[in-house]
């Protein structure tokens, strides 16, 4: 999918949503654990008591026991010497032994249920316990998941309005190179070539002047076949110079920019281009040479397209640790915290630093002029 067909705002949205339904779901989570941890403290509670109380129901199941089969004893004697014993006494040892014996069984089934309460108390305090663990175990996973969503995910829309606009700034340097193909083959036909043509009708022409006219009419065409072959090879030296200066290779940075800004300062009538090196006049490695030249002539190009300069100083500074250029023009400015649609050449200058790992400031005010400060990291092998 295009990164253009990606709704940012709805994207946000989305993820507002999803954290707002992951920190309830959260919230709702740990209310389970701690409801289940108060019931668990109140079932461990009764179940203390449940077996306290068991306890004690079995001493006196032990008591009743005891005393019951002295009763049954006494009521055995009684039955047995039933002349001997008032109708009262039979009566009495009758009615103690079955009111004992109703107590015991009684008591025993008391101490069944007790019995029971505490298995079934101490299931489901195990239940508890397990459902507690769980709980909190989600609790610390979504805690991870809503950090992650708050955090590492906060800022995507961002992330993609960036990837957007270097999508865009892809799709531009495509067309920015048809472009410069389209405008070189231009050049080369309607230039040099036009001018090697020129040089063959011109040639054909001598010969005829020559044998027409005589030697001295023939060496006044030559002289101006001279003029258009060394305005020919002129073109194509510019042309070759645009592309990449030779002097680059040959002589390093420093004497290559002072080229370019002499030479631009004399195509632009009016315009004051001054350069001032600062450090070293040392190579750098060539990467390096090619990339600082060409985020000068961007950046002294974007000056001389909008900004309407009188003046653009470029300063060069080369240490040990790094290479800072400085280019400075006092045209109109801009507000540098509003990126303008379309800006791909400030955009492109930044692409070009981060590659090299250096660093880039803009400083500009409207009406109050542009200040470039780029600083790459260099360090001097000897």
């Amino acid at each position: 999918m295009s990164i253009k067909k990606v709704d940012i705002q709805a994207l946000d949205m989305i993820l507002e949503t999803m954290v707002s339904t992951v920190g309830e779901s959260k919230d709702s989570i740990f209310e389970i654990e701690e409801q289940c941890r108060r019931d668990y403290e109140s079932l461990t509670r009764e179940l203390e008591e449940i077996r306290a109380r068991v306890g004690i129901v079995i001493m006196e199941s032990d008591a009743l026991d005891s005393k019951a089969r002295f009763a049954r004893k006494r009521l055995s004697e009684v039955s047995m010497h039933f002349n001997q014993f008032s109708e009262e006494q039979v009566r009495d040892a009758y009615e103690r032994a079955h009111k004992l014996q109703v107590d015991l069984q009684m008591n025993r089934q008391l101490e069944k249920q007790l019995r029971n309460r505490r298995d079934d108390l101490e299931i489901r305090i195990r239940s508890l316990q397990q459902t507690i663990e769980r709980a909190s175990h989600l609790v610390s996973q979504i805690t991870v998941v809503l950090n992650y969503l708050t955090q590492d995910l906060k800022h995507v829309g961002e992330v993609l309005q960036e990837a957007r606009r270097k999508q865009d700034f892809g799709f531009k340097i495509i067309e920015a190179q048809e472009q410069e193909r389209k405008k070189l083959s231009r050049e080369i036909h309607d230039g040099p070539a036009q001018m090697l043509a020129n040089v063959m009708m011109r040639s054909d022409l001598i010969e005829r002047v020559h044998k027409q006219n005589g030697p001295d009419a023939a060496m006044v065409e030559i002289k101006n076949l001279k003029v258009m072959v060394r305005n020919a090879l002129y073109e194509v030296r510019r042309i070759i110079y645009d592309l990449r200066p030779m002097a680059l290779d040959d002589l390093g940075l420093v004497p290559t920019l002072r080229k370019y800004l002499q030479t631009t300062e004399d195509y632009n009538e009016g315009i004051h281009l001054n350069f001032v090196n600062l450090g070293q006049v040392k190579r750098l490695p060539g990467d390096m040479e090619v990339a600082l030249f060409r985020l000068v002539q961007e950046a002294v190009q974007n000056a001389l397209k909008h900004a309407s300069p009188k003046n653009i100083q470029v300063k060069l500074s080369i240490s040990k640790e790094s290479a800072t250029v400085v280019i400075k023009d006092d045209g109109k400015g801009f507000d540098a915290s509003v990126q303008k649609a379309g800006s791909f050449g400030l955009v492109g200058m930044k692409e070009r630093v981060e590659l090299l790992e250096g660093e880039m400031t803009i400083d500009s005010q409207p009406g109050a002029g542009t200040l470039v400060f780029i600083q790459i990291p260099y360090h001097d092998a000897k």
